[in-house]
């Protein structure tokens, strides 16, 4: 049995320790946000983050997580959305979706120690594959994310054009 905290929450899965982490998210906890793509840590499709750093799902054995903190992105903003999430929505930057939940969790990690990042250090630091190409909203949207960490409001804008703050 391993125990573990997902998203705030206790969680236990009494399957073999060996079980890579994303399946354990994925086909037990049914959260479905971290995604499968190479199955050898290289893409960043299954970024999530242990102890509040960013890894790879899925080749991190669930046993490896015992007595740690998971968070997927559905964890990742407890009320509302993660600044990250909203400056992604504003910069329209999700094309097929497939890498967007592993990008956000990258930057949102390495954002938290680079606060204000530059064009050099996005390059460094963001690391997952976008097959659609959309690298340049993506760096576009990490930029709106530091700014809106900055001013400490996100704003929303509902389909009606209607602006919301949280």
């Amino acid at each position: 049995m391993t125990t573990f905290t997902l998203n705030g929450e206790d969680y236990e899965f009494a399957g073999a320790e060996d079980t890579p982490l994303l399946w354990v998210l994925r086909d037990h906890a049914g959260l479905t946000g971290t995604k499968f793509g190479c199955g050898a840590g290289l893409c960043g499709s299954c970024t999530v983050h242990i102890d509040g750093r960013a890894r790879r799902a899925c080749i991190i054995p669930v046993g490896a997580v015992a007595d740690k903190q998971v968070t997927t992105i559905e964890g990742l903003a407890r009320d509302g959305l993660h600044p990250l999430q909203q400056a992604w929505l504003e910069e329209d930057v999700a094309q097929c979706g497939y890498c967007q939940a592993g990008q956000i969790m990258a930057a949102a990690d390495w954002l938290e120690r680079t606060p204000n990042p530059s064009h050099e250090d996005i390059e460094k630091q963001q690391t997952p594959l976008c097959r659609c190409g959309t690298y340049a909203r993506i760096r576009k949207a990490i930029f709106r994310a530091a700014d809106i960490r900055r001013e400490g409001a996100v704003t929303l804008v509902e389909p009606d054009g209607q602006e919301v703050s949280t």
